[in-house]
């Protein structure tokens, strides 16, 4: 992505975006580490938003991938969700953590998932792949057919060895290496290295 990799690196490599803490803090994942990704806003301008969508979009187009809705799991997701929906001018949906219990009870929001339709996953940072995977799990229990996923950021080697084991394309848009932080993950030394 020559067009924009450069670019999406320095909006994450902002201080304010990719945090060094003195001790360590518990992610999402459990895991423990010295740095926090603030995925969030990594995108809060329009512009990088965009940039960031328009790049989602080109890793799969590039590939010769098409794809009729975007979605993931919230809260994560939801920009890169509707950025890439927006750069693909396609269908968009929301994967809950659970049914909110009451109207349809759900738990896919936004477009329907119809067997057979060709869906592309997002997610801002990962470190296990534990939400991006629930999001591919609750989409193809729909019937869906999830043709790509990608990510903001990620910190580890597990959503990719995931992807690969169901043979659905992955490409971060950035991973631990291109930010000079170590790989968060059983083995790594996240917890006590001071640069993540």
């Amino acid at each position: 992505m020559p067009n924009y990799f450069e670019r999406i690196r320095r909006i994450v490599m902002d201080p304010a975006v990719l945090i060094h803490k003195p001790e360590p803090i518990s992610l999402a994942s459990g895991e423990l580490s010295h740095v926090f990704i603030d995925g969030k806003l990594a995108v809060a301008n329009p512009d990088d938003l965009d940039c960031v969508g328009e790049a989602m979009f080109h890793a799969a187009e590039s590939r010769g991938i098409t794809f009729d809705a975007v979605g993931g799991l919230v809260l994560g997701a939801v920009p890169f969700t509707f950025a890439v929906a927006h750069a693909a001018r396609c269908k968009w949906f929301m994967v809950r953590k659970e049914p909110k219990g009451r109207g349809t009870n759900r738990w896919i929001e936004g477009a329907r998932i119809e067997p057979g339709m060709r869906v592309m996953i997002v997610d801002d940072v990962v470190t296990t792949g534990g939400s991006i995977r629930q999001a591919f799990e609750r989409v193809t229990e729909e019937g869906g057919n999830v043709v790509f996923a990608t990510t903001l950021v990620d910190r580890g080697e597990r959503a990719a060895a995931f992807f690969e084991s169901v043979g659905v394309p992955y490409v971060p848009i950035l991973t631990y290496r291109d930010l000079d932080i170590l790989p968060v993950g059983p083995g790594s030394q996240s917890a006590t290295a001071a640069s993540s």
